[in-house]
Order: structure tokens, then C-alpha cells, then sequence
């Protein structure tokens, strides 16, 4: 768990600056922005691991959740615990985080195609996602539309912009 967090960290303060301002990134980590244990608990967050030198190396994660909440840490301000039924319901895909000198290697691409694959066969045809600004692009390329623009309020009075985006699978 300590190793995820660092990972989310240092993942949102390099990769999201261009996206948000400092305040919004300090107020966003660990509430809108952070590790959900409960995607770990349920058995459906991936991480992926490089070998550098001879260690292994954190360098992305990600999951999707059977659950209603659509976004956040374990100290969100909303959560919703309770199941999804895949019968009328999107599964979530939540919390993908990939260290910055990993960043475009294909490393989200695998995380996300992992999680869809592991929905689908939980019998979700339906994906929705709360994206940071800085994911939209990379998610428009995967298949997803934008339905609408949601305003985070944050501690500070600041406030973090996320798109809930949605793709059908069949």
C-alpha cells in the first residue's frame, strides 16, 4: 500500500501539473485523487511492475470497480458501496495512476484493456469513469465519450474539473 501511494503522488504532481494548479492537485490528492483499497479488497486493481537494475519498480495501476462509486480515495467525500448489477449497470473503471517516466509506453493501454476484459467477464457490457483532464485524451482514443463535466469541490474552496465518460462494449 505505501508503494501505491508514492506511485499515485508522484503520478498526479508530474503528470497533471500541465491539467490543474498546485492547489487543486494538493487539495485533490487523497480525497478526489488517491488509492481506493477497496478496488485491492475486491480482488480488482492491477499494478504493473518493471525491472530496473536489479529491482522491481512500480510504475502504473489501475482498476475497475463492481461498486457505485465513481471516483476517489478511500476518504471521498462520496462513496457508494453498494453493487453494481451488470445487468443495467456500467462497471467503473477507477484510480489509474502511471509514473511519469513511464508515462506512453503502452502501460495504461494494458491496465485498461486488463480491467475491461475482467468486467466483461463479470457480465459488464458497460464502462463509465470519472477522468481527470489529463486522461480524457488518452480515453477518447480507447473508445470513450464524455458525458458530462463534474466540478469537484475541494477543501479551500477550490474546486477539481472531471469528465464522467462512458463506452459500450458488446
Amino acid at each position: 500500500m505505501p508503494a501505491l501511494h508514492t506511485l499515485i503522488e508522484v503520478s498526479v504532481r508530474g503528470l497533471q501539473r500541465n491539467d490543474y494548479t498546485p492547489a487543486q492537485i494538493e487539495g485533490a490528492l487523497g480525497t478526489a485523487l488517491g488509492l481506493d483499497t477497496q478496488l485491492v479488497t475486491d480482488g480488482t486493481y492491477f499494478i504493473a511492475e518493471a525491472r530496473a537494475a536489479c529491482a522491481r519498480v512500480l510504475v502504473g495501476c489501475g482498476g475497475w470497480s463492481k461498486r457505485k462509486t465513481l471516483f476517489g480515495s478511500d476518504h471521498a467525500p462520496v462513496r457508494e458501496n453498494e453493487f453494481l448489477d451488470p445487468a443495467v449497470d456500467a462497471a467503473k473503471i477507477r484510480a489509474f495512476f502511471i509514473h511519469p517516466d513511464w508515462a506512453r509506453r503502452g502501460i495504461g493501454t494494458q491496465i485498461l484493456e486488463a480491467c475491461e476484459a475482467a468486467a466483461r467477464q463479470a457480465g459488464f457490457t458497460r464502462f463509465e469513469m470519472g477522468a481527470t483532464l489529463t486522461g480524457v485524451p488518452f480515453y477518447r482514443t480507447k473508445g470513450y465519450v464524455a458525458l458530462e463535466d463534474i466540478e469537484v469541490p475541494l477543501e479551500g474552496g477550490e474546486s477539481l474539473p472531471i469528465v464522467k465518460m462512458t463506452k459500450r462494449r458488446f
